[in-house]
C-alpha cells in the first residue's frame, strides 16, 4: 500500500473519530448541566432567557427541556430524556449523567481501537445483566400503608415532609387499583397555587371564576351540564338577515335558544361548565335562575370535570333533546364552591371516575412552579413504588450491580468486554456525582463503600451525605422505586447506542430530500 494511500485511511478514520468526539462532548455538556443536581445535597440551577425572566430550579427534565441546546446530539438527548419523564416521571437527571458517562466511556474504547459494533455488543450484555440484577433486588410494597411508600415520596420531594404527606395522602384516596392503571398518572393531580394552604381532596379544581358575581359561590348537591361549545344561539349569516326569511330564521333561532336554556334551569343543573362563549341572555337567565357557570374552561379542565362527575360532553345543538333525554347527560356532584382569592372553582366528590387533587401552597410566585415540580416528582415515584417495589437508593444498588456485571466481563470473550466496561464506569457514576455534590472526595469515599458492600453482603450500603460515613440506605430509609432506575438505564443506554453509532455528520442541503430527483454526489 502506497504512502497516499495511508496518509487517505488514516484521514477517514480520524474524520469518524471527530464526529464521535464531537457528539460525546455535546452529551458531556448535557450531563454537566444537570449533575450538580443530583441526590440530596444537590444544588440548584438558574435558567435565564433572553428578556431576563429566571427560573430557579432543581429538577432536570427542567433543567433540560428550558436550556438552549442546538447541537443534534445534545437534542437527542434531552428528548429522550423527556420520554424517560412520559413514561416513568422521574429519573431523568440520572439517566442523562449515566448517559454521559457510557458515551464517553464509548469513544475512550473507540479511540483505542475497539470498534464501535463490539462495544454496543458488550453495551448490551452490560445492560441486560444490570436491569435483571435490578429486578431481582426490587422488593415490592405492601400496600399503601407500606412505609416504603412514605419515604419514596418524601426522597424524591426532596425532603419536603409536607409534600411527601400530601402526595401519599392523595395515593390512598385514590387506592391501589388506580395507582396501577397505566392510564393514570398521579402526577396529573398535582396543582400548586400562591397563597393556598396545603390539601387533598377528592374533586377538581377549574381555574376559573363565576362568570358574574351575583352567581352563587357555593352549592350543595349539584347536577354538572358540560357544554363543549359556546352557549349562544346557533348563528345565522349577516346577508340573510336582510331577508324577511333570513330574519325569520333569526327570531326563530332566538326563541329555541330561550327555551333551551329553560330546559337546563327545569332540570335542576346547578353548575354549568362552558368551552367557549356565553351570551348576555344566557347570563341573565342562569343568574336569575342561582346557576354557576364557567366560560371559556380549557379543554383539558373541562374533560377532567366531565368525568370526575360522570356527565357526557353536550354540543349546543345538543341542547334541542328532550328533557328526559338531555338529563341522561348530567353528572353530579356534591359540593361547588368558589375561590375567589385563588379564582378558582373547586368540584367535589363528584359521581363519575374518581379524581383526586394534591393542593400544594406556596409563599411566593417565585416558588410556586418548583414546589408544583417537586411534588409532580414525589407523585411519580410513589406511583411507580407501587407499580414495581422498591430498591436502596443513593447510588448504593448501581455500585452493588457494577460488581455483577464486572463479572459478566470476566465471562465475555473477545472485545465486547471492552462495552462491558463502559457500563460499569456508568453504574458508578450516580454515587460518585452524589458522593461529589455532598463535598466528599469520591474516590475515597466509594472505596469504603465497596468495601463496606462486601463485607456486609448488602447492596444497600452508601455513604451518608450528612456525615459522610457508611450507612444502610434502606436503615435510612433512602429508597428508590426499582422502575425509574431501570427505566433511567435503558434510556442511557438508549441515548449512548445511538450516539456511538453516527460515525458521519453530513449538513442537509435545505428543501426536502429527493422533492426533484437531484442527488448530490459531491457530499
Amino acid at each position: 500500500m502506497s504512502l497516499k494511500q495511508h496518509a487517505s485511511q488514516g484521514s477517514e478514520v480520524d474524520e469518524r473519530l471527530a464526529a464521535l468526539i464531537t457528539n460525546s462532548n455535546a452529551v458531556r455538556a448535557i450531563s454537566a448541566a444537570v449533575e450538580g443536581t443530583l441526590g440530596p445535597k444537590g444544588l440548584d440551577t438558574m435558567l435565564v432567557d433572553r428578556f431576563g425572566e429566571v427560573v430557579i430550579t432543581n429538577d432536570g427534565v427542567t433543567i433540560l427541556s428550558m436550556m438552549e441546546a442546538s447541537h443534534p446530539a445534545a437534542k437527542m438527548v434531552i428528548n429522550i430524556a423527556k420520554s424517560q419523564q412520559e413514561e416513568i416521571g422521574d429519573g431523568t437527571t440520572t439517566a442523562t449523567v449515566m448517559a454521559g458517562a457510557l458515551v464517553s466511556a464509548g469513544v475512550d474504547q473507540v479511540a483505542r481501537g475497539v470498534p464501535v459494533a463490539r462495544v454496543i455488543e458488550g453495551l448490551r450484555a452490560g445492560l441486560r445483566r444490570a436491569q435483571g440484577e435490578i429486578e431481582k433486588q426490587a422488593r415490592a410494597v405492601t400496600g399503601l400503608d407500606d412505609p416504603a411508600i412514605r419515604q419514596v415520596a418524601l426522597v424524591a420531594g426532596r425532603e419536603h415532609e409536607d409534600i411527601a404527606d400530601l402526595v401519599v395522602s392523595a395515593a390512598k384516596l385514590i387506592g391501589q387499583e388506580k395507582l396501577e392503571d397505566t392510564a393514570f398518572k398521579l402526577a396529573d393531580a398535582v396543582l400548586a397555587e400562591e397563597g393556598a394552604e396545603n390539601g387533598v381532596f377528592m374533586g377538581v379544581i377549574i381555574g376559573k371564576e363565576r362568570m358574574n358575581k351575583q352567581m352563587p359561590k357555593d352549592l350543595q348537591q349539584v347536577k354538572v351540564l358540560v357544554i363543549d361549545d359556546a352557549l349562544e344561539p346557533e348563528e345565522i349569516e349577516e346577508e340573510s338577515l336582510g331577508t324577511e326569511s333570513g330574519f325569520a330564521r333569526y327570531l326563530e333561532l332566538q326563541n329555541e335558544f330561550r327555551t333551551n336554556l329553560q330546559k337546563i334551569i327545569d332540570l335542576g343543573v346547578g353548575l354549568v361548565l362552558v368551552d367557549r362563549g356565553v351570551n348576555d341572555l344566557a347570563e341573565e337567565m342562569l343568574t336569575d335562575a342561582g346557576i354557576m357557570v364557567l366560560q371559556r374552561v380549557p379543554n383539558k379542565e373541562l374533560s377532567k370535570a366531565a368525568e370526575h362527575c360522570g356527565a357526557r360532553m353536550v354540543k349546543r345543538t345538543g341542547l334541542k333533546k328532550k328533557e328526559p333525554d338531555l338529563a341522561k347527560y348530567l353528572g353530579y356532584a356534591q359540593r361547588v364552591k368558589s375561590d375567589e382569592k385563588l379564582e378558582q372553582v373547586w368540584i367535589l366528590e363528584g359521581s363519575g371516575k374518581p379524581m383526586a387533587t394534591v393542593l400544594v401552597g406556596a409563599a411566593t410566585s417565585e416558588v410556586v412552579g418548583e414546589r408544583q415540580r417537586i411534588a409532580k416528582d414525589a407523585a411519580a415515584a410513589v406511583q411507580a413504588a407501587v407499580k414495581g417495589g422498591v430498591v436502596p437508593g443513593g447510588g448504593s444498588l448501581e455500585l452493588a450491580v457494577a460488581r455483577e456485571v464486572e463479572k459478566l466481563r470476566e465471562e465475555t470473550r473477545g472485545m465486547a468486554g471492552f462495552g462491558v466496561d463502559c457500563v460499569v464506569e456508568a453504574l458508578k457514576r450516580p454515587m460518585a456525582q452524589i458522593v461529589s455534590n455532598a463535598g466528599f472526595n469520591p474516590l475515597e469515599k466509594m472505596g469504603d463503600v465497596y468495601v463496606a458492600q462486601i463485607e456486609q453482603g448488602k447492596a444497600s450500603i452508601a455513604l451518608d451525605c450528612d456525615s459522610g460515613e457508611v450507612a444502610d440506605m434502606l436503615e435510612l430509609g433512602v429508597v428508590d422505586p426499582a422502575l425509574v432506575k431501570i427505566y433511567a438505564l435503558k434510556a442511557a443506554g438508549e441515548i449512548a447506542e445511538a450516539i456511538l453509532r453516527i460515525d458521519t455528520i453530513i449538513k442537509m442541503r435545505d428543501g426536502k430530500s429527493g422533492d426533484d430527483g437531484d442527488v448530490n454526489s459531491d457530499v
